[in-house]
């Protein structure tokens, strides 16, 4: 695949998860939903998934994590979002470390109890994963410092906390493959105003809640 078309891929999928992270993601803590657990199960996961089946490419889906990451500081508003950004950015790591022996094919996913089964593992994985690796940086970044007693004392709460993360996920991957079947494409002449247009529109929608809300 092109190295150019790749990037832009990344970008728009990116920008795609750090919008639904700042728009969603507050929408649903405003409505005192568990934002967290959707976030990462739907659109975390929804998002990293479609961008593997479509482009089968490893690497992928760590850029996405960084970008969106990234959106999400310019959205200071929704509790922490240093804490936000850094488990975004997580997920995408932790995302390729579960997919990262399936088989460019994909072959392994036609089963649909495999599908859920790597949904549940995903999203949980996702989920359990980027909040302890929260609990860790943001001390640190913060400058607060880092205190393994402080994490232990909470990690029965956290892995607890993942359930609805998992339940969510067995149904989130499923979907995801039935979409692939579709082969929904964009031609190659659009591809670029395509990508471009989605991501300009995400940024531009973001910074300008964050600007409404100052």
């Amino acid at each position: 695949m092109e190295k150019k078309k790749l990037v832009a891929g990344i970008f728009v999928f990116g920008s795609l998860w750090g919008f639904s992270e700042c728009i969603i993601g507050s929408m649903l803590r405003d409505a005192h939903l568990p934002a967290g657990a959707i976030m990462t199960a739907v659109f975390a996961v929804g998002l990293l998934t479609m961008s593997r089946f479509i482009y089968k490419q490893r690497g992928m889906q760590l850029g996405m994590g960084l970008i969106a990451g990234a959106l999400r500081m310019f959205n200071p508003f929704g509790g922490c979002f240093l804490c936000s950004a850094i488990a975004i950015m997580a997920e995408g790591m932790l995302f390729e470390l579960v997919w990262y022996n399936l088989s460019f094919d994909l072959k392994e996913l036609r089963s649909l109890t495999f599908q859920s089964s790597i949904g549940i593992v995903s999203s949980y994985g996702l989920y359990i994963g980027g909040y302890i690796i929260t609990q860790i940086l943001t001390p640190v970044f913060s400058t607060a410092g880092f205190y393994l007693e402080n994490l232990i004392v909470f990690i029965p709460q956290i892995l607890a906390s993942g359930l609805l993360a998992a339940i969510l996920g067995a149904v989130t991957l499923p979907v995801v493959y039935q979409l692939k079947q579709l082969n929904l494409t964009v031609k190659d002449r659009l591809y670029y105003p395509v990508t471009i247009g989605v991501s300009a529109v995400c940024w531009m929608m973001v910074i300008t809640n964050t600007i409404v809300m100052l």
